[in-house]
């Protein structure tokens, strides 16, 4: 909550909007409305405006009740806003500054109201929010909205275009050999392949009454081929690097005919690639079983039928999990152990055979691990104009380095970074300040949050700059 003795010390930022409205309800709040709720939420503050230096300053308001109720009343009608998910308590009248304005706390819709759309049509009413205030979502976003909005797991339908066959033998064979480390005496091992996929739910009887393959069991166990042809932008991508920025020395990725393409040997693969980079040791266990976790994380949280894919990069600083589509929880659900995945039926069958965690704890217990190995914490990102969802494990020595407090001289130090700049990436600032990228991103977290710096996407690069 903003202390609004303090209005002052704010600026507009991803989380703040303020509007004069001394003329009566501005037509541009049902677009904030939209693009919280679609985001992480906020708080519109009706009666205040910016002044030359970019701080808030309140404004008289003819009648701050009027403006309150027209907002309540205009928030439930469809034809204005799609859905009203505020509560009574989040719009109020308080005192600043010797005004009184109205306060609106929108909070981050359930995926489930997600698009929370304006003027009765969600492609032309979608909005979400960036450092730069409310922007139009794209199609690809609406959609992926609409998908996460739906009961049930996106993994569950039948694909009745495809048969038995277009499920990998030998990958099932392999998933066959983890049940049996995991359950020595499960009833299913001596079922043949078919027959186990149909106990999986890999498998399923359609309307004709023949077997196909479920998207779960396709995407687990299938061929490369069968998979591309039901999700055209599945691309599963691993990297080794040298650095951050140099070209990968080692790289997995469909098309290059030395392994199946399905999400089941990718783990398998991906997985023994890190754990053969660890160095040995008690800790090193530990460590590799975290990173296991994140790897399961990022494919049953996937949104494989979105534009974008899967993608795990390691450097010896850093391995770094991205897979497409947001969060289907808020951040502080999703590190709290709330479990929302795309891919249940996945998450399900991998778990039967001993891997993942599953049931929310995944993500505390990679949080855990890492600040056991080197006290500092993972960094979760839900990076909305991209589409996708980034988890950042700090590796090295070096990366675990200065986990203590934020200080004000780090904020200072990259303020006047920014200041002599138009902009700079995560590189430039993390070699300037000389410290790891994840401690960095906890300095420009803070900056953002505070309307001093914010975040834009230029020619494909995440760049950061000073507020506007």
């Amino acid at each position: 909550m903003l202390d609004f003795q303090e209005l002052g010390k704010y600026r507009e930022n991803n989380r703040i909007e303020a509007k004069r409205a001394v003329g009566g309800l501005p037509h541009s709040i049902w677009e904030t409305y939209s693009a919280f709720a679609n985001t992480v939420g906020g708080v519109i503050l009706l009666g205040v405006e910016e002044g030359p230096d970019k701080t808030l300053r309140t404004v008289r308001l003819p009648d701050p009740e009027a403006l309150a109720e027209e907002f309540l009343l205009l928030v439930n009608n469809p034809a204005v806003a799609s859905v009203n998910i505020l509560s009574p308590m989040n719009v109020c009248i308080l005192e600043a500054q010797g005004n009184r304005i109205v306060v609106i706390e929108v909070p981050r819709a359930d995926r489930r109201d997600r698009p929370v759309y304006v003027g009765g049509d969600p492609l032309k009413g979608t909005y979400r929010r960036n450092g730069e205030g409310d922007y139009h979502c794209t199609p690809e976003e609406i959609r992926a909205m609409q998908r996460d909005s739906l009961e049930g797991t996106l993994d569950g339908r039948l694909l009745d275009a495809l048969g038995p066959s277009a499920l990998n033998t030998d990958t099932v064979e392999r998933y066959r050999g983890r049940l049996a480390a995991a359950h020595p005496q499960h009833p299913w091992l001596a079922l043949a392949p078919a027959e186990l996929c149909a106990k999986l739910g890999a498998l399923a009887r359609g309307e004709d009454r023949a077997m196909h393959p479920t998207a779960a069991g396709l995407l687990l166990f299938g061929r490369e081929s069968s998979i591309v042809s039901v999700f055209p932008h599945y691309a599963p991508d691993y990297q080794e690097r040298p650095s951050r920025t140099a070209r990968w020395t080692f790289r997995l990725r469909l098309g290059d005919g030395s392994w199946s393409g399905n999400l089941f040997d990718f783990y398998e693969l991906v997985s023994r690639r890190l754990q053969e980079t660890l160095p040995p040791g008690e800790e090193s266990r530990e460590t590799a079983a975290a990173l296991g976790e994140a790897l399961v994380n990022a494919i049953v949280h996937a949104d494989y039928q979105g534009a974008r894919s899967l993608s795990v990069v390691r450097t010896p600083q850093e391995v770094v999990f991205s897979n497409p589509g947001g969060l289907r929880p808020s951040l502080p659900e999703a590190l709290g152990g709330v479990a929302d995945p795309r891919n249940a039926n996945i998450m399900r069958i991998l778990r039967l055979a001993g891997v993942g965690h599953g049931e929310g704890s995944g993500l505390p217990s990679i949080f855990r691990a890492w600040k056991r190995r080197c006290g500092a914490a993972p960094v979760l990102e839900e990076q909305l104009s991209l589409g996708r969802t980034v988890l950042t494990l700090p590796l090295s020595g070096e990366a675990c380095r200065g986990a203590g407090p934020l200080s004000p001289a780090d904020r200072q130090a990259a303020l006047d970074f920014l200041r002599d700049r138009v902009s700079a990436d995560l590189g430039q600032l993390s070699d300037f300040l000389g410290e790891p990228p994840a401690r960095v991103k906890l300095v420009l977290g803070e900056l953002i949050a505070g309307g001093l710096a914010e975040e834009i996407v230029q020619d494909g690069r995440r760049l950061y700059r000073l507020k506007q």
